[in-house]
């Protein structure tokens, strides 16, 4: 029997699982958004690598046709999104239900309330079919965008259809509804979600015309050209591996726990670990140069040196607020009115960087506010703030010892293309230019795969004695 070993990294604002198996390479994924319960989180997580993890063994069974066959590659790639659109369809559903029943608690107005009702069930009919579209067509799958941000955004653009005096009860209810519906362990089977999503593609490359539109994403161009009348083949094909990837096993030999919410992890205690331990242990397995390492999550910064071995020999961090971290971006999302993933494009836009003076998030609304009340451009005040975010990573580097060989950039905020801009800069004007700078499509992945791979190799390390104080949030 194959063994495998998780890594769960339940972080302040998002949670990471990943399992490897016996040749550490790595065979499943999930994420998901933190939620007030940690356990949930944990369990959706680890749901969402075995369902990956289960795609992964499908590919290797498929490996030599899809060499000569392309088309049963696309055709799975597009399996794994349309079977996360079945997933989100019925957490909709159940979001739906919960969103009537707070709407009959809420008002005590009937009339009201069966108005407000009529107009959550138009809400859901009005965006749930661009939803799969986005699914089906633009692989929304790929994108880990969490259930709650594709549904709040959608909620809010019909919701500002309606008449301004339903708002405010409406997005009441919608806040009140939200958590509940999220925290809600939902078991899914795999076997006939993913028969479910064939019969979605099914109808999809039925209806597949000879020529794209204008507004057609490419990976569509690809699946027309690839899939037009060949699918039933590839669909054939893959039904004899269904039900021998669905009856899996997966039999996790031993697993580790890490991150900001750690301590609340049903794992017994000697299979916690800290996460700068397992960020740098995963760094290195990626990049085994590896030699500095920054990781900027949610709550804290961490600049880490590392060993030959991927083992921790200094570090620094900024622990005693969140600012210019993950969640000081969502704030500053939240205070411009624009998504967290609009924040960096923009501010790659920026002509000039405005000098921010704080990057506290207490102090951070009132310093844009004045900002734009003097003319300054969005795109350049983000473009400041982004660059003092590094500023302070910088200073943290250099505590820690520097930075040396190998640069490595981990953390759900390596995915702001500002952020690893400034990043570049401020690490060549410093280091020079022949230091290498590692940031991967895995970043976020990394305190997890760390986790994962002490799991699988019981190596006794932890945190150098003499900084071991500062780690209170780590």
């Amino acid at each position: 029997m194959n063994k495998y070993y998780l890594g769960v990294d339940l972080g302040s604002t998002t949670s990471k699982a990943v399992i490897i198996n016996d040749n550490d390479e790595i065979i499943g994924r999930g994420i998901t958004n933190t939620r007030a319960n940690y356990s949930v989180a944990a369990d959706i997580t680890k749901d969402e690598a075995i369902y990956n993890a289960r795609f992964s063994v499908l590919k290797k069974n498929l490996e030599k046709q899809m060499e000569v066959k392309p088309e049963f590659k696309q055709y799975i790639t597009d399996l794994e999104s349309v079977f996360q659109y079945e997933q989100f369809k019925i957490r909709l559903d159940k979001l739906g239900d919960e969103l009537v029943k707070t709407c009959r608690n809420y008002s005590p107005d009937k009339e009201k309330q069966e108005e407000m009702i009529a107009h959550l069930i138009d809400i859901r009919r009005a965006f749930k079919p661009k939803i799969k579209h986005e699914y089906l067509y633009n692989n929304l799958g790929a994108k880990n965008q969490f259930f709650r941000d594709i549904v709040s955004e959608k909620y809010n653009e019909e919701v500002n259809k309606l008449d301004l005096s339903l708002f405010e009860p409406m997005m009441t209810i919608w806040d009140k509804s939200i958590s509940p519906a999220e925290n809600e362990k939902v078991k899914f089977d795999f076997r006939e979600l993913v028969y479910k999503a064939m019969d979605e593609l099914k109808k999809k490359y039925q209806e597949l015309p000879d020529t794209a539109s204008e507004n057609t994403s490419v990976n569509f161009d690809v699946e027309m050209n690839l899939l037009k009348g060949k699918f039933e083949n590839a669909e054939d094909t893959l039904r004899q591996h269904i039900d021998e990837i669905s009856a899996l096993e997966f039999n996790i030999a031993n697993m580790t726990g890490t991150g900001y919410g750690r301590a609340l992890l049903p794992f017994p205690q000697e299979c916690i670990r800290s996460e700068i331990l397992c960020h740098a242990f995963g760094a290195h397995a990626i990049f085994p140069d590896t030699r500095t390492v920054l990781d900027i999550g949610g709550q804290d910064t961490k600049a880490i040196q590392v060993d030959q071995y991927g083992l921790v020999t200094s570090f620094q961090m900024n622990d005693r607020c969140a600012a210019g971290c993950g969640r000081y971006l969502g704030y500053i999302a939240d205070e411009m009115s624009i998504s967290l993933n609009e924040l960096g494009p923009m501010a790659m836009k920026a002509e000039r960087e405005v000098n921010i003076c704080s990057t506290c998030t207490v102090f951070a609304g009132a310093e844009l506010r004045e900002l734009t009340n003097l003319g300054e451009k969005r795109e350049d005040i983000l473009g400041g703030l982004h660059k003092a975010i590094i500023m302070r990573a910088m200073s943290l580097i250099a505590r820690s010892g520097g930075a040396f060989n190998e640069f490595t950039f981990t953390g759900g905020v390596a995915r702001n293309p500002a952020i690893v801009k400034y990043l570049t800069e401020l690490v060549r004007e410093n280091y020079g230019n022949d230091i290498k700078i590692n940031i991967d499509t895995d970043s976020i992945f990394m305190g997890a795969l760390g986790g994962a791979l002490f799991a699988k190799t019981n190596v006794s390390a932890d945190l150098p004695t003499k900084k071991k104080k500062q780690e209170v949030h780590a």
